[in-house]
């Protein structure tokens, strides 16, 4: 059983819904005009910048993915594939950033991702440690190969070692919160592993596009449905590939104009075929969530597929989100800016909020047994209502580590506002 199994977040009293399994997903890039938006710009005189679009989805996907986590709603899965809409917007922005040297541009995404996984890794590890882990009695992570697995703290090129228990479930936080809080680190080592492959990727899409676009899918068919079983931790890392790596080509195929070329009629009718035969193959292998398409990979990777499709294929050009949408305009930016800070601290953000809340049971008025019956009826709301002015904490806290990774000046909570232009108003 692998972290992918296991309870995000700390379980709330008196019977609450448990927190969902760790899920996938996050981009730690903005999103980047295709090519025709870019040659339209060039010409109309606009400088080519953020596909607000894309930026959109990301930040969609994020909080789609905070609310699984702790509803566990397995429906929100089919609703918005979040991990598929996410490896094809970080697919996109590296084919578009390999026009550069390979060497470089892979350089740069590593650079961008370690340092937030190390102030995390940090804080974990210091967690660990002072709760009573030792490494070297762990069962399950002892001798050598333990030292060895430590090192995916640092890259993570495969799963790091963490106690399935650690201290009591009477705790401040339950027992199981170190598996829970390690839970996303698996996609940080889908994410490395897939911007390593990326330049044999895209040079194989270039010159055989459709074989290496739907090649992924049948990988899914064999190592996803059990043909063929790897065990272990090599069997998670390829499976995710596999599941994913469809998405991935397809944020080559967008950013390469060539999923544009194809009528639209036949793309959405393909997709919604593919899609169907997603949920078919899901109706007959429900995992123990039921339709939750993270247990079933080979629906997971066809339903993402054809999803990613037709939101691509519908996808508009915006230098400036529009109508409506513009009032959402400076957290879609935070979002973006802090898109691995959320994604890293989420869970653990998560169980924090059961301590507090727990703390509103003290209180005078909420002695009586209608007022404790009305909180324990309403704990996951207002677990969903705290969890965002925490992450909110966490942005300002270490998400700044993201601007040094990247090689910026440090910044507090990058919503887009210029701090220049927010004081002329303010004299104004």
């Amino acid at each position: 059983m692998t972290t992918h199994d296991y309870a995000a977040g700390a379980t709330p009293p008196l019977g609450a819904p448990q927190v969902a399994a760790p899920e996938r997903g996050f981009a730690p890039s903005a999103g980047v005009a295709p090519p025709a938006a870019a040659a339209a710009a060039a010409a109309s005189g606009k400088r080519p910048g953020r596909d607000r679009y894309l930026d959109l989805l990301r930040s969609i996907a994020l909080v789609r993915v905070v609310a699984y986590h702790l509803f566990g709603w397995a429906w929100l899965t089919v609703l918005f594939p979040s991990m598929g809409v996410m490896f094809a917007l970080a697919g996109s922005l590296m084919a578009r950033s390999l026009s550069r040297p390979a060497w470089g541009v892979i350089r740069g995404r590593i650079r961008r991702l370690l340092p937030p996984l190390w102030v995390f890794s940090a804080v974990v590890l210091v967690l660990l440690f002072a709760g009573g882990w030792n490494l070297s009695e762990d069962p399950d992570h002892g001798g050598t190969w333990g030292l060895v697995e430590m090192i995916n703290y640092i890259i993570p090129l495969g799963a790091p070692p963490f106690p399935w228990n650690i201290g009591s479930k009477s705790g401040l936080l339950e027992d199981t919160w170190a598996v829970q809080a390690a839970g996303p680190l698996w996609y940080l080592r889908a994410y490395l592993w897939f911007v390593i492959a990326s330049p044999l990727l895209l040079w194989a899409f270039r010159r055989a596009p459709w074989p290496t676009l739907l090649a992924p899918l049948a990988l899914t068919a064999v190592v996803g449905t059990g043909v063929v079983s790897i065990p272990g931790e090599t069997g998670n890392a390829v499976s995710d590939f596999a599941v994913f790596g469809g998405c991935w080509v397809l944020g080559f195929a967008h950013q390469e104009g060539v999923l544009a070329k194809v009528p639209r009629y036949l793309a959405v009718s393909c997709s919604v075929l593919i899609m169907a035969f997603g949920l078919w193959w899901a109706s007959g292998h429900l995992g123990p969530d039921g339709w939750d398409l993270n247990d079933i990979p080979l629906a997971q990777a066809t339903w993402s597929f054809g999803f990613v499709v037709i939101l691509l294929q519908y996808a508009p050009s915006w230098q400036e989100l529009p109508g409506r949408l513009a009032k959402w305009d400076k957290l879609i930016t935070l979002s973006n800016n802090r898109a691995v800070t959320i994604y890293l601290w989420h869970n653990m953000l998560i169980m924090a909020t059961v301590p507090i809340i727990d703390l509103a049971y003290n209180l005078p008025f909420m002695q009586g047994e209608a007022a404790t019956g009305l909180l324990d009826s309403t704990y996951m709301v207002w677990m969903f209502l705290l969890v965002w002015p925490l992450i909110g904490l966490a942005i300002v806290s270490v998400g700044w580590v993201e601007d040094l990774a990247a090689q910026r000046s440090p910044r507090l909570w990058p919503n887009g506002v210029k701090r220049g232009a927010a004081r002329g108003r303010r004299k104004g």
